[in-house]
């Protein structure tokens, strides 16, 4: 048996029915170029697995289907890996059995492995306030740092949506700042007070303006919001960078990352009173199962509320 062609990069002929599936996700689904790429790889996978076994996408069989989960299994992957490349499979064999390119599925029966909901564990406030209160200094990157947290935890937003933040998206006056999510979808959340103060503290000549180069680099970099040391847009990496190494300043370790910030905002707006389709909104779910599950409402609020507002939860009639 030969190895396995190499699928990583874009020299790897994908067969033109998976490549019409792709291009009906990208014009008719709308699906962003991530999405896309990372579809490609796991169909790419699949590709190479018939392959082997002498088929084409348009003759796999169940049997093919379940031989691959076996083969992801085997490999060690994460559950949820293995169901993304099955979603990406699944998908697939439906758009040719819509498009009348075959007259089965043979990935409808196939169970998706059930995937553990993992949740980040959300900071204490004094720990968000330790954190925060951490980045002593006047100098440029720490007013640049102290911003980025204030941001991250101020708006519940995503590291790759503080990323391409650019200077037009940020209104101090009024207290908002404008986010593009994931399927490109825009929102406008509040900004709060202590993230507009830093922001604010950050754009001054002292602060952004030291790390502003003559020349700019790259079309964009001068409208970013978060500069590096460089000049340049400050990268998902560079964020990433920046907080960790400023939790392990106050001792939260590598526990810290944008995530657990994203994750502790939303969780202590629940647990002081926010109603939970406010925290949707705020933190651009598209569902709000995924809302309660990100969040984390502890049972004991649950429970407590309950108790509290329905007329029979305590017998009174």
């Amino acid at each position: 048996m030969g190895a396995a062609p190499e699928i990583a990069d874009d020299t790897f002929v994908l067969d033109p029915d998976l490549e019409d599936f792709l291009t009906w996700l990208a014009v008719e689904r709308g699906r962003s170029a991530n999405t896309l790429s990372a579809y490609r790889r796991d169909l790419a996978r699949y590709q190479v697995h018939l392959a082997r076994r002498g088929r084409a996408i348009r003759s796999a069989v169940a049997d093919d289907v379940i031989a691959f989960v076996h083969v992801l299994t085997g490999e060690g992957l994460a559950a949820s890996s293995i169901t993304r490349t099955l979603v990406a499979v699944r998908g697939a064999h439906r758009f040719l059995v819509v498009e009348e390119m075959r007259a089965d599925d043979p990935a409808a029966d196939v169970e998706i492995p059930r995937v553990p909901r993992g949740l980040p564990k959300a900071l204490a406030v004094g720990q968000i306030t330790a954190l925060i209160e951490g980045v002593t200094g006047d100098d440029p990157v720490a007013r640049r740092d102290r911003a980025i947290l204030e941001v991250l935890y101020g708006t519940g937003a995503r590291i790759s949506e503080i990323v391409t933040l650019s200077i037009g998206d940020v209104d101090l006056h009024d207290g908002l700042v404008r986010l593009m999510g994931k399927g490109s979808k825009e929102r406008i959340v509040p900004l709060g007070r202590h993230a507009a103060n830093a922001v604010a503290a950050w754009y001054e000549p002292s602060g952004r303006g030291v790390m502003q180069p003559e020349r700019w680099a790259r079309r964009g970099d001068a409208e970013a919001v978060f500069l590096n040391q460089r000049g340049g847009r400050l990268s998902r990496q560079g964020i990433w960078g920046v907080v960790t190494a400023r939790g392990r300043v106050v001792g939260l370790g590598e526990e810290l990352t944008p995530h657990v910030l994203r994750h502790s905002c939303a969780t202590h707006m629940l647990d002081h009173g926010a109603d939970i389709r406010t925290v949707q909104e705020l933190l651009g779910h598209a569902s709000i199962s995924t809302t309660q599950v990100y969040t984390l409402v502890s049972t004991e609020r649950l429970m407590s509320v309950y108790r509290s507002a329905h007329p029979r939860a305590l017998g009174r009639s």
